[in-house]
């Protein structure tokens, strides 16, 4: 009987398939360390490659590997309290539907106290500035354990429980893309755990660091400082804020829990994601007013075009009958679910995607025009939502067939109107 319920071979393999995968493997962390290592040097020059390297055995401290450890313990007992309310995720291919309990604003709140408390009981903060690079790879080494923990508990997990997107029986690729979907270990969610609490609220933390290492040499933060903290800082109140919309994303719907997901939640967001922050403080920057007030406005567009796109969809899908959906155009599709085609959604197929592209153009414009090195993130940012509207739009287009086809002649742009 459960036989149809399991998990059918991966056919369609991304990323160049396992070579592919085990290129990035080796590539991410690279990425990781020539970013922070050249900002660390005077040029700051992408050009000047290799940066200066470091021996290896200084990157490896067992006390910023415990810290770490900490951290994580924390963020995870935070998870497991009774905080907040717990809802259902999408249904599963055995019909079941996996329980989630939403605080991560809650866990946000309490870890600004115990922060406030360490700060006010004589903590050093910039100690993050100080050894960012032994962080990050205490950070790399977490991430490669989890990582092979949970491909060997994969192994043992029911078929039906495997992920669509990584079960072609190839292990490298499938330890890259993630074998397991949900892997759980009593009611804790590792994916769901990992994928805002220590990266993401780590991201904050690192900012803040990196301020109070600013504000140590040269006796207050500078305006670009202040700038990048406030918006990056936006994004994540506002991530955790709507913590349950993550529950119908690709990364919880679709990709396993592997390499790439874990990577990128425990080493790839808390140490790429703050590179202005880490830029500014050997790199300080001089805005006038004017500029400031232009790169707060450009700030706030992309912001409004991300939450109120966001926030739309999400509305239709808990309830298409809501007052404030309910006068938007709407495709009929064979699956029984409607598919927006006006408001935000009938402007580009993927509006959300634009403004998290203009904010990140507004996180970078603080720390100037002469170095490349800070825009990184535009860079990546953009190559990472084009390649993840590819694989949406393949997602929609098998799933909702001649609908959505038709959904992409009334709306031709997939994320830059006029252009893309």
């Amino acid at each position: 009987m459960m036989d149809r319920y399991k998990t059918p071979r991966t056919k369609e393999l991304e990323f160049g398939g396992p070579l592919g995968a085990m290129i990035l493997i080796f590539l991410m962390p690279a990425t990781i360390f020539y970013l922070l290592l050249t900002c660390r040097t005077e040029q700051a020059s992408v050009l000047n490659f290799p940066p200066p390297l470091p021996p290896l055995s200084t990157l490896w401290s067992p006390h910023t590997f415990l810290l770490l450890l900490a951290w994580v313990g924390l963020q995870a007992a935070l998870y497991m309290l009774p905080m907040g309310k717990v809802t259902e995720g999408i249904v599963l291919r055995d019909k079941s539907r996996l329980q989630y309990r939403i605080n991560a604003f809650h866990a946000m709140g309490v870890t600004a106290l115990v922060v406030g408390a360490g700060l006010a009981a004589g903590l050093r903060l910039s100690y993050i500035y100080d050894h960012f690079l032994q962080l990050a790879f205490s950070a790399l080494l977490l991430a490669f354990g989890l990582s092979f923990l949970l491909y060997f508990k994969s192994l043992f997990a029911p078929e039906t429980t495997l992920a669509p997107g990584g079960n072609s029986g190839n292990p490298i690729y499938d330890f890259f893309m993630g074998h397991e979907l949900n892997p759980r270990i009593g009611s804790f969610d590792l994916k769901y755990f990992c994928e805002l609490r220590p990266g993401l609220l780590g991201w904050a933390l690192v900012n803040m660091a990196m301020l109070m290492k600013e504000t140590e040499l040269r006796g207050s933060p500078s305006l670009a400082m202040l700038l990048v903290n406030a918006f990056q800082l936006l994004y994540v109140v506002d991530a955790l804020w709507n913590e349950e919309a993550i529950l119908t994303t690709m990364d919880i719907v679709h990709d396993g829990f592997g390499f790439m997901l874990v990577f990128g939640d425990l080493a790839w967001v808390p140490f790429t994601y703050s590179l202005q922050a880490y830029f500014l403080v050997n790199h300080p920057q001089k805005l006038s007013l004017s500029m400031a007030v232009g790169i707060l406005l450009l700030n706030g567009l992309g912001y409004c075009i991300f939450r109120s796109a966001n926030s739309q969809k999400n509305t239709f899908r808990r309830n298409p009958n809501d007052p404030r959906v309910t006068g938007l155009k709407t495709i009929p599709t064979a699956t029984g679910r409607r598919l927006l085609v006006s408001g935000w959604w009938g402007f580009v197929r993927h509006p959300n995607y634009l403004g998290d592209i203009i904010m990140a153009l507004a996180w970078s414009l603080p720390c100037g025009l002469t170095h490349v090195l800070p825009y990184f993130y535009v860079f990546y940012f953009t190559v990472l939502l084009i390649h993840r509207e590819a694989r949406d739009e393949h997602q929609c287009l098998r799933k909702y067939g001649l609908a959505w086809q038709e959904y992409c002649r009334r709306v031709p742009y997939r994320i830059f109107p006029y252009l893309y």
